[in-house]
């Protein structure tokens, strides 16, 4: 059996000195582990990184194009690894036999096996998962001449194996979607948290914008500022000097019989001009006409409304055409960037005053949305928009008297009352039992 090993089926190995045979072998297992990690190091590339290295480095580009067709590369990495694979084990098995004899074989079986996983397999490939970009850049110098080289049995492997494939119903044709979706993406920048500080946050913002509609961040209609035209000249003159803003809705009697948009520019043009100076028919005139968004709008579908139509104010409406409320470019940018009108922040310091880390004292008029954002609170958004509406969903009233109640992990106490709804409550988060979070362990650990 050895002479017939040696002789008939390893005959050039048969007189070559143990030295070499040692040196091919270990040759051939770095020739493996180069394979192995070349196919791990490739696979581990993160493809929208690699495609802005590509414009920078060379190797990028060859491996961004040996990308665009996997089989293919997956194929050369194969054959070459088989191919030198079972050439270690020819080499190998030959010098077991010439030191050991017949034993050698199973002996050769358990050394080899042992060099491939530590030379050839687990080494290569976990400094390849650790340091992708500079192995597989500099592999594909050489995988890419190999591709051309061994095309012909390239080809032949991935059409044999793509027919076989199509026996079993696989469709090898279909195009990979690498795109990422919105909570792919939110990840993403939670990730890169700390190469973005300044803009994560607007980045998030961003992604949220679809989810939140303009009845969310509009003025309501109760506290609409604007200029009656039923009211005299000179309450007109004061609700513009006083009011702060550069553009009010003009209407007559209520709100729901708007004329337009007055903006302050024209105001002083008037106050400026020597002519009638400003009278009830100039704002009329001055007034340009009203916009109106449906109150279901989501933010990024009308800030590009806006951004078409080139205005900067709206009136929301509900599905009848009765005005619900007002919303403005601002506030739509407010919502990426943050806050960075100083009367607006104040007002919302006002409407929720901090008794303690748990108590708030909060106006009736306060949104939820922005009570939730202040206080890192979760409290319903999903029906009314402010603390009022809440509470009134809550008791299906209007309460004769001051009471309490509880909505989820949340204690309402009402403060002030009125015939039309509730002014102020006290909100207290608790913090035992089943509406324990998180949040609420963080801020034990702190205190």
């Amino acid at each position: 059996m050895d002479a017939l090993l040696k002789h008939e089926v390893f005959p050039p190995l048969d007189d070559a000195p143990l030295w070499l045979l040692f040196s091919i072998l270990g040759g051939l297992l770095l020739l493996s582990g180069f394979f192995s990690g070349s196919e791990t190091a490739m696979m581990s590339l993160n493809r929208y990184r690699l495609k802005h290295l590509r414009k920078r480095y060379s190797g990028a580009r060859k491996a961004y194009r040996l990308l665009k067709r996997p089989d293919r590369l997956i194929g050369i990495i194969l054959i070459g690894n088989n191919m030198v694979n079972i050439l270690a084990s020819a080499i190998a098995t030959v010098i077991a036999l010439r030191l050991y004899g017949d034993a050698g074989i199973a002996i050769a079986t358990i050394l080899l096996t042992l060099a491939v996983l530590i030379f050839s397999e687990v080494t290569p490939k976990t400094l390849a998962a650790l340091h992708p970009e500079g192995i597989a850049f500099s592999t594909s110098h050489i995988l890419k001449p190999l591709l051309f080289v061994f095309y012909p049995m390239v080809w032949l492997v991935n059409h044999m194996s793509n027919g076989l494939l199509r026996l079993f119903g696989v469709n090898t044709n279909r195009a990979i979607d690498v795109s990422l979706s919105k909570e792919e993406i939110r990840t993403v920048v939670d990730v890169s948290s700390q190469n973005i500080p300044e803009h994560q946050d607007m980045l998030i913002n961003v992604l949220d914008l679809e989810t939140v509609t303009v009845n969310d961040i509009m003025v309501p209609r109760n506290d609409i500022v604007g200029l009656n035209l039923e009211d005299d000249i000179d309450t007109l003159l004061s609700t513009i000097i006083n009011c702060g803003y550069t553009r009010l809705p003009v209407y007559n009697g209520d709100i729901s019989r708007v004329e337009g948009f007055l903006h302050m520019k024209n105001v002083a043009r008037l106050l400026r001009s020597g002519g009638e100076g400003l009278t009830k028919e100039s704002i009329k005139r001055f007034s340009r006409e009203p916009y109106f968004v449906p109150e279901n709008t989501p933010l990024n579908k009308q800030l590009l409304n806006f951004q078409q139509v080139r205005r900067r104010i709206g009136l929301v409406v509900d599905e009848y055409g009765e005005i619900e409320g007002l919303v403005t470019m601002e506030d739509i940018l407010e919502e990426i960037v943050g806050d960075f009108t100083t009367n607006r922040a104040e007002d919302e310091q006002e409407d929720i005053v901090a008794l303690d880390k748990t108590m708030y004292d909060i106006e009736g008029s306060a949104t939820i949305r922005d009570i939730n954002k202040a206080n890192l609170w979760d409290l319903p958004t999903d029906g009314p928009k402010t603390i009022n509406g809440l509470i009134l969903e809550q008791l299906e009233s209007i309460p004769d008297g001051n009471v309490s109640f509880t909505i989820g992990r949340y204690r309402f106490e009402t403060l002030e009352l009125s015939d039309k709804m509730v002014a102020k409550v006290r909100v207290k988060r608790m913090l035992t039992g089943a509406h324990r979070s998180s949040a609420d362990e963080e801020d034990e650990e702190e205190d």
